[in-house]
């Protein structure tokens, strides 16, 4: 039996799955990761992409934060005519199906792009928020993507506020309804597939450790430290993986 076969009679025979997943999920639409070889973490800028995303940073330094934030965050979600807005992939459209279908109870994701909802889940848990929400910090009035990359400088709200992307930066903590919601599905889980994720993020890879079933499948381009206590291990891009698979 192949491994796809496998993977294929896993799913078959669970009706409780939780997808667990990291940037790599997204890379297959074009949405640049942090930590591979092309991440944002190995360019160069004036600051380390982890100061600039850093809470201290925002309140700091916002004129910069937001043309990092703009050019490196929003721009691949949002899209130009010249950078075409980012699509859901073979994997966002393959879990989206499952969810329907009633097999999978739950996404729970490292992502900040919505492209699980544009493909169609209904049940995701964004561990670090979404690009997609931004809010007034006096009022709390919410304020769309395309309306903060198309601003100048430090966008501001009608109110007069600042406005601050509804996504967790570094010092900043988790949403604890979020957490609980995740930790939740992943406890009750007949099955847990986690992919694109190197598992090194805490505390969301610390969420692994709720499951308490016997199918826990990582996927991944790259092995990770995880591999020996997963029951299964498959080692490719996950959107190629999945296409393979049907419903």
């Amino acid at each position: 039996m192949s491994d796809i076969e496998k993977l294929q009679e896993l799913i078959d025979g669970s009706n409780n799955i939780v997808f667990f997943g990291g940037a790599g999920v997204s890379t297959e639409s074009g949405i640049p990761d942090f930590r591979s070889v092309d991440g944002l973490y190995h360019q160069k800028f004036k600051y380390p992409p982890e100061t600039m995303l850093s809470h201290s940073f925002y309140v700091t330094h916002k004129e910069e934060f937001y043309e990092f934030y703009r050019d490196k965050l929003l721009l691949k979600v949002v899209g130009t005519p010249e950078v075409p807005k980012a699509e859901p992939n073979a994997a966002h459209k393959f879990l989206a199906e499952l969810e329907e279908a009633g097999k999978l109870k739950a996404v729970v994701t490292q992502n900040i792009d919505g492209l699980h909802q544009s493909a169609g889940s209904k049940v995701v848990y964004e561990l670090h928020g979404s690009v997609l929400r931004n809010f007034c910090l006096s009022c709390h009035k919410q304020h769309s993507a395309e309306e903060i990359f198309n601003s100048q400088g430090v966008p501001k709200c009608a109110c007069g506020g600042d406005i601050k992307p509804d996504v967790v930066l570094y010092e900043e903590g988790l949403d604890m309804d979020v957490m609980q919601g995740a930790i939740r599905a992943i406890s009750n889980a007949d099955m847990l597939i986690i992919g694109g994720t190197s598992l090194v993020v805490y505390p969301a890879a610390g969420l692994v450790d709720y499951y308490r079933g016997k199918k826990l499948v990582l996927i991944n381009r790259d092995p990770t430290d995880r591999d020996s206590v997963a029951d299964y291990v498959f080692h490719g891009k996950i959107g190629e993986i999945f296409s393979q698979l049907h419903v």
